[in-house]
């Protein structure tokens, strides 16, 4: 009988990296590190200037934290609220994006929703509920089309920011007292990213004149066991990849 080996891959470099420097912050800031209040001098980003703490540009430290406030959560289930939409749609979007690209989108979001904040909102900000909403808008990207708007765009823009705009303006606090402007800077980033930012699959059909959907075909069926050849050696051949996955062990059944 032979035995089916699976591959235990890090697929997702910026997804799964993001969300366990998060986890170990909270874990640190609920042990060991719990007098500092880490999360409060650390990860996140002050308010204006009618806040008890407001933003003060003379010290540069405030700077990184315009960053570093999407890495804070202000409990476990305010961190897995946020991770339930970053691990189902991170890895999908890098692996259309690049991981890289997707990480410059989260920290422009994150950039973005810090300076709203120290601008416009008394209270500070922590969590990655903007990246969360980013993530959400630029998802329904996925078969955009030059000139064309997809519907389903549309039905997520109504739904998710129409919502918090209704929430805002009745006064109703979000749930787990994640800011309501944060979602929608997110979402409008996410928005914005999905008009200028052009998918890896729609460079390389640019090039071959043919549709992201028959390169991907082709590139299943290419990897199809119908299609290799054997060896005239008894070797298999080794394919080739250029994803960004990276292999951290096998299980053999």
């Amino acid at each position: 009988m032979k035995t089916k080996k699976f591959k235990v891959v890090y697929n997702a470099p910026f997804t799964l990296t993001f969300c366990l420097i998060c986890t170990v912050i909270l874990l640190l800031d609920q042990t060991i590190l719990s007098k500092a209040d880490i999360m409060n001098n650390i990860f996140s980003v002050p308010g204006n200037a009618k806040s008890k703490i407001p933003f003060d540009i003379k010290i540069p430290f405030n700077f990184a934290r315009l960053f570093l406030h999407s890495m804070g959560h202000s409990g476990w289930n305010h961190l897995l609220g946020n991770f339930s939409f970053i691990l189902l749609l991170g890895p999908l979007l890098e692996e259309r994006y690049g991981s890289l690209s997707i990480a410059v989108m989260a920290s422009v979001t994150a950039f973005v929703t810090g300076v709203l904040n120290a601008c416009f909102i008394p209270a500070p900000l922590l969590g990655s509920s903007g990246i969360a909403f980013m993530m959400i808008l630029l998802s329904s990207f996925t078969t955009i089309q030059k000139n064309e708007i997809p519907v389903s765009f549309i039905l997520v823009f109504i739904l998710y920011i129409g919502k918090e705009l209704i929430l805002g303006a009745s006064g109703i606090a979000s749930e787990n007292s994640i800011a309501t402007f944060a979602h929608i800077a997110g979402g409008l980033c996410g928005s914005m990213f999905g008009f200028l930012v052009a998918p890896k699959t729609k460079k390389a059909s640019s090039k071959s004149g043919k549709t992201a959907t028959e390169i991907r075909l082709e590139e299943i069926d290419a990897a199809s066991p119908r299609n290799k050849k054997p060896s005239l050696f008894g070797k298999k051949e080794k394919a080739s990849s250029d994803s960004d996955e990276t292999v951290i062990g096998s299980i053999e059944i």
